[in-house]
């Protein structure tokens, strides 16, 4: 496609019903119409928004040890979590389709037994473009999630640009960064689950790395939006804050267009001009003059890593 150069953007930030899908689902319908209705081409949900991203649980982990009541919380994750493709997608499908938006939205996907956080990516005409699987997990994520591979590391030249989306601290992955960098996105989709006043300077710096624009979505999450059995460890009182958001919108010399937001739920909006990226990469472009291949260059492996191959005759 050629892309259109100029639109508005949206990222959103609220928190999921947690662990109910359907809630989700009407939640998510309703903040993109929103958004569309306010010029918006382009919506960014939060990493982890379908159902959850269960910050503050445990899941009954301990080295050499696992408990009963974790072994639930778990089953209850596995049930709100969506096939891919599936009923869900569907859902997502229509959303898109109905408010004409190119829809980026964090989910979790379950495939066989094992849970994935995966962005999934869909066009304004409803078609589901395809998927990205967290490569790796962080810290107590990889007791509750399985790792991607490098089969999902699409981008996708749409009507606005190239798009695409790394998520949470993937984006200190330096090799993955290049990676996408190659691919020449354009539009950098970050959903996250990290809050903290550090992540805005990390975006920033991944803007002027790929001259780029960055599209930040981060949850804001109470105790309150969480069922009442939700074993967190900020406590039980519903206004404690789980995820403060912290979400934005940054252009390709860094510039912050939209937020940072914390504390409350919002869609923070910026007018993108396409023709930004050429401006900015006049005296830096990591994959093309700025780089050395005669000095360092990388491999990536992005064929599907399946633990049984069938072979047929």
């Amino acid at each position: 496609m050629t892309p259109m150069g100029k639109f508005t953007a949206a990222v959103v930030q609220t928190s999921p019903v947690v662990f109910d899908l359907e809630g989700t689902l009407a939640k998510v319908r309703d903040f993109t119409a929103e958004a569309a209705k306010s010029g918006a081409k382009l919506v960014v949900f939060p990493e982890a928004f379908i159902s959850a991203y269960p910050k503050g649980l445990d899941f009954g982990a301990r080295v050499g040890s696992r408990t009963p009541e974790g072994r639930n919380d778990f089953r209850r994750y596995f049930e709100s979590a969506i096939d891919v493709p599936g009923p869900a997608v569907d859902v997502l499908c229509k959303t898109a389709r109905e408010n004409k938006v190119h829809l980026v939205i964090g989910v979790i996907e379950r495939e066989i037994g094992t849970l994935y956080c995966t962005v999934l990516f869909f066009a304004p005409d409803g078609t589901f473009l395809g998927k990205h699987r967290k490569l790796m997990p962080t810290a107590m994520e990889r007791i509750v999630w399985g790792f991607g591979d490098g089969s999902t590391m699409p981008v996708f030249n749409t009507g606005l640009g190239t798009l695409g989306a790394v998520i949470c601290w993937e984006n200190y992955m330096p090799m993955l960064r290049m990676a996408m960098y190659a691919k020449g996105i354009q539009l950098y989709c970050a959903p996250t689950a990290d809050d903290r006043d550090t992540w805005l300077s990390s975006m920033q710096h991944v803007a002027l790395e790929g001259r780029c624009f960055v599209f930040t979505a981060c949850q804001h999450l109470r105790r309150g939006n969480c069922p009442a059995d939700y074993a967190a460890v900020q406590g039980n009182d519903p206004a404690t804050v789980i995820m403060r958001g912290g979400s934005a919108i940054i252009g390709p010399l860094g510039q912050v267009l939209a937020g940072p937001l914390y504390n409350e739920d919002g869609i923070l909006k910026a007018d993108i001009d396409l023709g930004e990226i050429a401006r900015s990469k006049y005296d830096f472009d990591v994959v093309g003059h700025y780089a050395r291949p005669d000095v360092f260059t990388l491999h990536v492996n992005e064929r599907p890593a399946r633990p049984v191959v069938t072979d047929f005759d």
